[in-house]
């Protein structure tokens, strides 16, 4: 009688919806968002309804015998109009509003019926379990209990369908996605079926009434979770790949920011480092500090030694991206060096050799820290011509 299985799922199905919130707040206006959030809502308020305190809740504040019965089908029955709207923004094509009204509209007919077989009924003996077997035989709210179980039963069977249908013809995330969302609304099938069966069995004077108190409840709950995963899975991942790239990237920087260390430190040209922060805030943060240092570098970047080293790793490679990565690593090795030695010459005033406005973008900062790191050894740029002398060399 805690109710806490309905609690638990009332509480994951409004943990999807607290997820997919903030999707909803910046895109109001997207009808596939609306309905995937009244799906999680109100399949999410069904629990919250069903559970036995909460019955006995209702039935005391409303004053009548059983109320929290039409009230919690009224729920389930706009579940099930927001699923079928959610199915129909799935399928699209020319006709998707047309269709969702014509859902909604039907769902609208089935909370009449219940709200006028209820009113019609009699119900004065409280059940908070099994009222669906206690009163199967009673005029009207048979009638009633019949009505909602059928049209949750449809709407569970068109998702399961299509869902299941949909996942064959897409990958990734989404095909994983519609499978436990499928699989979902097949248990929440067994909730439909198990009802039915024992009010059927009370029919024909069989008390079956485990069924609907016991199975038909963990049916209910498997597929509340299995429902939010799938909701969840498209989303997540996405950003879990998103966070892998990122992570890999940052390690893939460390080489590159381990030559600039020393600068960074001397000069405080680094950020604080965030703490508790996501994988991309961490790379973006290690970015931005090998950028302030490079910024600083600009002065004492050598452009003939670039062109040299470039030069000589794309005769011997063909590779121009690596020929680029080396000259960087060769140049930024040469004015770290420069910037940090005490007797250092300054730099040209008019800014002659600089490589301002040539800062490498991140896919190169990560070929660069591979060079520096050895994975792509940097060869040697070919000897400076007599009489030359180039603003990188010490």
């Amino acid at each position: 009688m805690s109710g806490l299985l309905n609690y638990v799922s009332c509480g994951v199905l409004w943990l999807g919806l607290l997820v997919k919130a903030p999707d909803l707040l910046r895109h109001r206006r997207d009808p596939y968002l609306r309905a995937i959030c009244a799906v999680l809502g109100l399949a999410g308020l069904c629990f919250f309804l069903g559970a036995p305190p909460t019955v006995g809740a209702v039935n005391r504040l409303g004053g009548v015998p059983n109320l929290a019965a039409p009230v919690t089908y009224v729920a389930i029955t706009g579940y099930c109009a927001a699923s079928q709207v959610l199915i129909v923004h799935w399928r699209g094509g020319p006709r998707v509003h047309r269709t969702a009204r014509r859902w909604m509209l039907a769902y609208a007919v089935v909370v009449l019926g219940i709200a006028v077989t209820f009113a019609l009924g009699d119900a004065p003996v409280e059940r908070r379990t099994d009222l669906d077997t206690y009163y199967a035989t009673t005029p009207y709210l048979a009638q009633m209990i019949v009505l909602y179980l059928l049209a949750h039963l449809i709407t569970v069977t068109v998702t399961t369908v299509s869902s299941l249908r949909w996942a064959r013809r897409v990958r990734g995330g989404l095909r994983a996605g519609l499978v436990l969302l499928g699989t979902g609304s097949l248990c929440g099938a067994g909730y439909s079926v198990a009802k039915l069966v024992a009010v059927g069995a009370r029919w024909s004077g069989r008390d079956w009434s485990a069924l609907s108190t016991t199975v038909s409840p963990a049916a209910a709950g498997l597929g509340a979770l299995l429902t939010v995963v799938g909701v969840l899975v498209p989303l997540a991942v996405p950003r879990v790949g998103e966070w892998r790239r990122a992570r890999r990237t940052y390690a893939r920087l460390g080489p590159l920011e381990r030559t600039l260390e020393d600068l960074l430190t001397r000069r405080t040209l680094r950020l604080p480092r965030p703490r508790f922060a996501s994988p991309t805030t961490r790379l973006m943060w290690r970015q931005t500090s090998i950028h302030n240092a490079l910024s600083h570098l600009d002065a004492y970047f050598d452009q003939d030694l670039y062109d040299r080293t470039r030069s000589g790793v794309l005769a011997a490679t063909d590779d121009r991206e690596r020929a680029e990565a080396a000259a960087w690593a060769a140049v930024i090795t040469a004015a770290v060096r420069q910037e940090a030695d005490p007797g250092r010459r300054l730099p040209p005033s008019d800014g002659t050799g600089r490589l301002l406005g040539r800062v490498p973008e991140p896919a190169v900062l990560a070929r660069i820290a591979d060079a520096l790191a050895g994975t792509s050894p940097v060869p040697v740029a070919p000897a400076v011509p007599s009489g030359t002398t180039t603003a990188g060399t010490a």
